[in-house]
C-alpha cells in the first residue's frame, strides 16, 4: 500500500544505489518480505539525511542526523519492519521519529503511522521531508515516546527505534490483541532486539539479535 499524494513522483536520482542496497544488504542477509524490500527500494533514503552526507546514504551503516541521533543502518530498518508482520491494514506506533525514514517505510506497509519524537527540530524536519514526498498517512508529535500515544491506541504494531532498559510498560498496554512490538532492550551502549506479541492477557517475548541504538530517554526509559 503506497500512501502518497497523486501529484508527486518518486525520486529516481539514486535508484541504482537503492537497488544495490536492497540486493546486497537486505535480500542476501535474509530479509524475505517482498513488501518490505519493495518499500526499501522506493523510499529515497538520501533525502532523510543531511545534505553533506548524501553520498553515504546507501552505505551499510547508521549515519548522524543531528541532536545526537542517527538514522539506522538499512538492514536494521528492514529487519525491524519485517518483524512487525505488516499486511497493510494496521495502525502503527513508532517511538523515535528521528529523520522520518522509518516512518516513510512504514507508511508504504500500514494503513496509518503515528510517530513520537522528543526533539522538536527533528520532528519538524521529518514532517517537512515527508510532506515534500507526498506521504499522507504519517502523523508526528513531539513528546515522551516511552509514554506511547494513548489517544490512538490500541496499535496492531509498535516499533521502538532507541535502546531502552526494558520495554516501557505503557507501550504493552497500548498494544492490540494479536499485536506485535519490536524494541532494542539492554544497556545504553548495547541491546538485544526483542519482539513482544500480545495474545489476550498474555505477552510473549522473543530475544533476537544484538544491536546498538542511541538511548531511549523518557519516564520509562533512560534519564537525561
Amino acid at each position: 500500500m503506497l500512501k502518497r499524494s497523486k501529484n508527486q513522483s518518486p525520486d529516481t536520482n539514486y535508484q541504482k544505489e537503492r537497488e544495490q542496497m536492497v540486493e546486497s544488504q537486505l535480500a542476501r542477509r535474509g530479509i524475505k518480505d517482498k513488501r518490505v524490500l519493495d518499500a526499501m527500494r522506493q523510499v529515497p533514503r538520501h533525502l532523510f539525511i543531511p545534505d553533506d552526507m548524501r553520498g553515504l546514504a546507501y552505505c551499510d551503516g547508521p549515519l548522524p542526523i543531528g541532536q545526537g541521533q542517527t538514522i539506522s543502518q538499512p538492514y536494521i530498518v528492514a529487519l525491524m519492519t519485517e518483524l512487525l508482520e505488516l499486511t497493510g491494514q494496521e495502525k502503527v506506533l513508532e517511538l523515535g521519529t528521528g529523520s522520518g525514514y522509518q516512518a516513510a517505510i512504514l507508511s508504504h506497509l500500514a494503513h496509518q503511522v503515528y510517530s513520537v519524537e522528543r526533539h522538536a527540530t527533528l520532528a519538524q524536519q521529518a514532517e517537512k521531508v515527508l510532506a515534500q514526498l507526498g506521504y499522507t498517512n504519517v502523523v508526528i508529535k513531539v513528546g515522551d515516546g516511552t509514554l506511547g500515544w494513548p489517544e490512538y491506541s490500541p496499535y496492531e504494531a509498535i516499533i521502538v527505534t532507541a535502546g531502552a532498559p526494558d520495554v516501557p510498560h505503557p507501550l504493552t498496554e497500548q498494544l492490540a490483541d494479536g499485536g506485535r512490538l519490536v524494541a532494542p532492550v539492554g544497556s545504553q551502549w548495547s541491546q538485544v532486539l526483542v519482539k513482544v506479541r500480545c495474545q489476550g492477557d498474555l505477552l510473549t517475548r522473543e530475544r533476537l539479535t544484538p544491536v546498538a541504538f542511541v538511548p531511549l530517554v523518557g519516564e520509562y526509559g533512560w534519564k537525561e
